[in-house]
């Protein structure tokens, strides 16, 4: 879960990724207009009884577990004038998941699932919910945009050690004759499966019998630091028949290699940055 903080007319407001999901802090949001009283806000807004409707629809939505028998005991207090429905009440009679009490040195308060966030943000004031969008779809723009192009680096980087790559199978493995005919073909078809093995323990077949659904290749859908590893395999590869390494002996080399290198970028400080901005996590090592 990875914490992020948007400014919306002067005001921070911090919201978690969970997951595919965002989480907005609706106690920052309530700050604007009650800087000393902010959580007083919140508990008036849980009060009301179409808030108890929201909540009660999204929750019957995307949590099966959500007690409604629960929710509707809730929703006919609503209105009362002694009722009062705090967080951890809701959450725990009702099971809920959309909104919770989070507490700590650090990113205390209450946070709701944006659809929930914005609700709030409109009752608060709907000028303020509209900029809250509007900043929200620039950040999101604004990582996808980055995320693409370093993602697209590194492919192409992957492409270009691997014309490198091609030329060391035509010297080494294939007789000058036999370029540009099938036996090339199944040279250059054995060395990708090669690299296809050493890293992602399988060949671009397999992958397609397994993926069936998916568009592209095995590539096109690699994490950053598989991409990464792929241009230092490939030119380890060449090296390697440059060497005369048979390929029982390259696979073992290649496979040791992509596991050591694998496990050092997963465990740097800079992948671990870069995982947080993409919201995955870790890819796993390659098993020998």
């Amino acid at each position: 879960m990875s914490k992020k903080i948007v400014t919306v007319q002067g005001v921070e407001i911090t919201f978690l990724e969970k997951g595919k999901d965002d989480f907005f802090s609706l106690t920052d949001m309530a700050r604007k207009f009650n800087p000393e009283n902010a959580n007083t806000l919140v508990l008036n807004w849980m009060r009301n009884r179409n808030t108890i409707e929201f909540l009660g629809v999204w929750e019957q939505l995307y949590n099966p577990d959500f007690n409604s028998i629960e929710f509707d005991r809730i929703k006919n207090e609503a209105g009362l004038n002694t009722f009062i429905l705090s967080i951890k009440r809701w959450t725990s009679d009702t099971n809920a998941i959309g909104i919770y009490a989070k507490t700590g040195r650090y990113d205390s308060g209450t946070f709701a699932h944006k659809d929930i966030a914005l609700q709030f943000c409109y009752w608060l004031s709907p000028t303020f919910q509209l900029h809250l969008i509007k900043e929200f779809q620039r950040l999101k723009t604004d990582e996808s945009t980055r995320l693409g192009l370093d993602w697209n680096l590194k492919r192409q980087l992957a492409k270009a050690n691997w014309y490198i790559h091609t030329e060391a199978v035509r010297e080494h493995l294939v007789p000058l004759i036999d370029w540009n005919t099938k036996q090339e073909a199944y040279a250059q078809a054995s060395e990708a499966d090669l690299l296809n093995l050493a890293l992602f323990g399988m060949t671009a077949r397999e992958w397609k019998v397994a993926n069936p659904d998916l568009t592209g290749n095995l590539r096109d859908h690699a994490s950053t630091e598989q991409l990464l590893v792929l241009a230092n395999l490939q030119s380890l590869n060449a090296k390697l028949l440059e060497w005369d390494s048979p390929k029982d002996q390259r696979l073992e080399i290649l496979n040791k290699t992509a596991r050591e290198q694998m496990e050092i970028l997963v465990n740097t400080r800079a992948i671990q940055n870069i995982g947080q901005l993409q919201g995955n996590s870790n890819p796993g090592l390659i098993e020998g």
